[in-house]
């Protein structure tokens, strides 16, 4: 393998870990620092946006999810929201795998101007 082939390898290695907890999202980070990709920039933005919106989501399930009746149904929904999360995930990470730079459906584009601070 020549040096582009490594390289364009280690960009998307960083693009796919990101998208592996919080964990993974740190490392990548720090493998950032050290070899700036746009691939890899782009795929931590939408991953840590992924991961902020789910974690609020929970947060707000579980202030409902002790409240009688309408709340157990709001955090039901919720739930259902937290399914969506996953899709898109998915999606996200299919889209790291192959090297493309594809948004995210409905927000993709929002999250890279959100987190244009990072870089």
């Amino acid at each position: 393998m020549n040096t582009e082939q490594t390289q364009e390898m280690d960009e998307k290695t960083v693009a796919i870990i990101s998208y592996i907890t919080i964990i993974g999202w740190i490392i990548a980070y720090v493998q950032l620092g050290k070899n700036k990709s746009q691939l890899a920039l782009f795929h931590i933005r939408q991953s840590l946006f992924l991961m902020l919106c789910a974690f609020g989501i929970c947060i707000v399930q579980m202030l409902f999810a002790f409240t009688p009746y309408l709340g157990r149904m709001i955090s039901l929904s919720l739930s259902l929201v937290l399914l969506g999360f996953l899709v898109l995930w998915v999606l996200a990470l299919i889209s790291a795998v192959n090297g493309e730079q594809k948004p995210l459906p409905l927000f993709g584009n929002k999250a890279q101007d959100l987190l244009k601070g990072i870089k």
